[in-house]
C-alpha cells in the first residue's frame, strides 16, 4: 500500500511540474500553437512509446529470463539426476521385465534430431513401466533413497523447481516413494496388497523418470555436448556403458 501511494504522489508531481513547464513557456515565448504542436506530437508518440515498451521490449526481456530461469533448472535436474535419477534408473530398469523393448530406443548419440526424439518418445508412452517386484532389492533401494532424502527436500524448496510441473511431479513421486519405504521397517515379508501399492509407486517414479531424462539428455545434447558425453557414458539403459574414454 505504501509503494503504491508513494507511485501515485510521485505520478502527481510530475504531471504538476511537465504543467508547470508548459506555462513557463507560454509565458516566455507567447506561442501557444508551438506548444500545442508539440504537445499533440508528444502525445501521439506515447502509443509507439508503449508498443514498442510493453509489446516488444517487455516480451524480449521475458524471453531472456524464461532462458535463464530454464537455465537454472536445467542445471537443478542435472543435479538431481548425478545424485539421485541416474542410480533409480538403473535400479528400476533392472527389474523391468520388458526393458528389451525399450532399451535400444534409449541409446541416444551426437547424431539425435528432433524427429528421433518424437519418435522415442511416442514408443516410450506405450510401455508399461511395469516391475518384478520379488526381484527388487528394497533394502537397498531404501538406503540409497534415505540417504538423499535432504537432498530431496532442499530441491523440492527451490522455488524455480515449481517452473517444471512434470519434475516437480517427479520429485514428489521419489520423495512419496523414500517415505513409503522408511515407514516399512520389515521389507522382506510384505503382504501381496502392500507389494501392489509399492509396485505402483515405483511404476509412477519409473514413468516419470524415464520422460525427464530423456528430455534432459535432448537439452544436453543441444546445449552441452562434453555433459552429453559423460551422460551417455554412465547411460543407465546402455548394458556396455563405461566411463573410461576409448
Amino acid at each position: 500500500m505504501k509503494r503504491g501511494r508513494w507511485q501515485i504522489f510521485f505520478g502527481i508531481i510530475l504531471i504538476i511540474l511537465s504543467i508547470l513547464t508548459y506555462f513557463i513557456h507560454f509565458f516566455i515565448f507567447r506561442d501557444p500553437h508551438h506548444i500545442l504542436i508539440y504537445l499533440i506530437g508528444d502525445i501521439a508518440f506515447v502509443f509507439i512509446e508503449v508498443l514498442l515498451v510493453t509489446l516488444v521490449l517487455h516480451e524480449l526481456l521475458q524471453l531472456r529470463d524464461r532462458r535463464s530461469r530454464m537455465k537454472k533448472l536445467n542445471m537443478l535436474i542435472g543435479t538431481f539426476f548425478s545424485e539421485i535419477g541416474t542410480e533409480l534408473l538403473r535400479y528400476f530398469s533392472d527389474i523391468d521385465p520388458s526393458i528389451e523393448q525399450i532399451r535400444n530406443y534409449l541409446l541416444i548419440d551426437a547424431s539425435w534430431n528432433a524427429d528421433q526424439l518424437q519418435k522415442v518418445s511416442k514408443k516410450l508412452r506405450k510401455h508399461d513401466y511395469s516391475v518384478e517386484f520379488k526381484r527388487a532389492d528394497l533394502e537397498k533401494m531404501k538406503t540409497f533413497l534415505l540417504s538423499k532424502r535432504e537432498f530431496l527436500v532442499r530441491l523440492l524448496e527451490n522455488p524455480s523447481v515449481l517452473e517444471h510441473e512434470i519434475f516437480t511431479m517427479l520429485l514428489q513421486t521419489v520423495f512419496h516413494l523414500t517415505d513409503e519405504l522408511d515407514h516399512r521397517k520389515k521389507l522382506s515379508t510384505l503382504p501381496n496388497k502392500d507389494e501392489q501399492h509399492l509396485s505402483g509407486d515405483i511404476k509412477r517414479a519409473y514413468d516419470l523418470l524415464v520422460f525427464q531424462w530423456l528430455n534432459y539428455m535432448w537439452y544436453l545434447q543441444k546445449h552441452y555436448p562434453y555433459l552429453f558425453s559423460l551422460a551417455m557414458r554412465t547411460n543407465p539403459f546402455d548394458k556396455k556403458a563405461s566411463v573410461i574414454v576409448n
